[in-house]
């Protein structure tokens, strides 16, 4: 205990940590506030929000802090950014012009940067339309249409450009990872109202509170399984070659290379996570032609529903390591600087043989995914409330982890620089991105 309030001492005597932590706070408050400022013309109390609590609309809610179902001014929250972000990513990946521009340097990267910032704009826009007609009732309604919807989504519009404008300035002032960080908030702060939400429904049920404590420690081993498939690495070692100039000694050290386990990060759970809503969304068109097909993939607790979900989270991870990790392109860096891996030829064996690799510890790693992606289900089918189950795995938890240990590793690395202890007695906190991969858009 006295470790950690002199590592506290220590931080807050850091002057440019100290400026960046409370302007990071700052951020947060303001983003906080503008939560629960609800959209003009809109009658807070008749408000149906139980609808917005569930499913996919359950999920933008907890990452919006709950803005979403208080048809907030940041009732989109970063959510059309991450979309346009992925939009971006894929285009990458497609289009010869995007490749160009990534291989640019920070030149591609603004203009890059400039495309998303459009791309996001008119993706909220078309979803601030679609927000005010479904989620809005006529009941809740002050203004008239088309005046109503037309303010609304230019409001929700400006509040999304806001928060994205907020994030921008954490990366660049605060303590870095700025959407992250918003995200993540908004997630912590659904966190107190789970955990009530669960203790009420446990007391007043068979169990009580030693159910509620069995759930509190079951919670807290999913955490630590989380940290161990978000920091799980494997290294492969490389020997550099000796150079000799004038009278220095250059390289003739061994480094590594980390390879994540989870290289793909939560990425394989959104794309799977999209096209599983997909059965859903024809349904809802077609309610007369409901089918017991549909009605599966209509509950999230069901079998099916979660054997496609899991393995189409495994076909993500592979498909999105593949794209975001080149060994190809690592096995010609090295080269090019004289290093190569013990035992393997330079080139192309290199190559092979860092393929092989990575693709020896995705399998155990999309397993793992897949598993800490439909722990929220198998948490409601024992009996958890769904409020609560959310923080049980998913995309939520995925989050949550990563911010906070690439959070940390922020804040050690400060620590180091000014010749303080770290935050751990033995040991570096290591963050979600590696060097040598690829890192995800969230």
């Amino acid at each position: 205990m006295k470790k950690l309030f002199t590592t506290l001492s220590n931080i807050w005597k850091i002057e440019d940590l100290r400026a960046r932590i409370l302007f990071t706070l700052l951020c947060l408050l303001i983003y906080r506030i503008g939560s629960f400022i609800v959209l003009p013309g809109v009658d807070s109390a008749s408000l149906d929000d139980a609808q917005a609590k569930e499913g996919l609309l359950g999920l933008l809610n907890m990452f919006a802090g709950g803005s979403f179902s208080r048809a907030s001014i940041f009732a989109l929250g970063v959510m059309p950014y991450i979309s346009a972000s992925i939009v971006v990513q894929l285009l990458g990946i497609a289009v010869p012009y995007f490749q160009k521009l990534q291989k640019e340097g920070e030149s591609g990267r603004k203009k890059i940067n400039q495309f998303t910032r459009y791309l996001t704009i008119i993706i909220t826009a078309l979803q601030a339309i679609g927000y005010v007609r479904s989620q809005i009732s006529p009941d809740a309604r002050l203004f008239s249409e088309p005046m109503f919807t037309i303010s609304s989504m230019f409001i929700l519009t400006a509040g999304t450009m806001f928060v994205m404008w907020l994030g921008e300035k954490i990366t660049d002032k605060g303590i870095g990872n700025g959407i992250s960080m918003i995200i993540m908030v908004g997630i912590i702060a659904q966190l107190p109202f789970g955990i009530l939400s669960e203790f009420n429904s446990r007391m007043g049920a068979q169990g009580g509170l030693i159910s509620f404590i069995v759930e509190i420690a079951a919670l807290f081993l999913v955490v630590m399984f989380t940290i161990l498939i978000v920091q799980g690495v494997r290294k492969i070692p490389v020997q550099y070659a000796k150079k000799i100039v004038g009278a220095k000694q250059y390289g003739g050290v061994r480094q590594y290379i980390p390879l994540k386990v989870n290289a793909a990060g939560v990425m394989p759970i959104i794309f799977a996570q999209a096209i599983m809503f997909i059965p859903t969304t024809i349904g809802s068109f077609f309610p007369s032609a409901q089918s017991s097909f549909l009605a599966a993939f209509s509950d999230y607790t069901s079998l099916t529903y979660n054997l496609t979900f899991a393995f189409m989270i495994i076909a993500f991870t592979f498909f999105y390591t593949a794209i975001t990790v080149n060994p190809v392109q690592m096995s010609d860096d090295m080269k090019k600087n004289g290093g190569f891996v013990p035992g393997v030829k330079p080139g192309k064996s290199t190559g092979d043989y860092i393929d092989a690799v990575i693709s020896k510890i995705t399998l155990p790693g999309s397993v793992f995914l897949a598993i800490i992606a439909i722990m929220p289900s198998i948490a409601i089918i024992l009996g958890v409330n769904s409020q609560f189950a959310n923080f049980y795995g998913g995309t939520s938890l995925l989050i949550l982890v990563g911010v906070v240990l690439d959070t940390l590793q922020q804040v050690e690395s400060h620590l180091l620089m000014r010749h303080y202890d770290g935050l751990m007695k033995t040991g570096r906190i290591k963050g979600r991105t590696p060097v040598s991969a690829g890192g995800s858009v969230i």
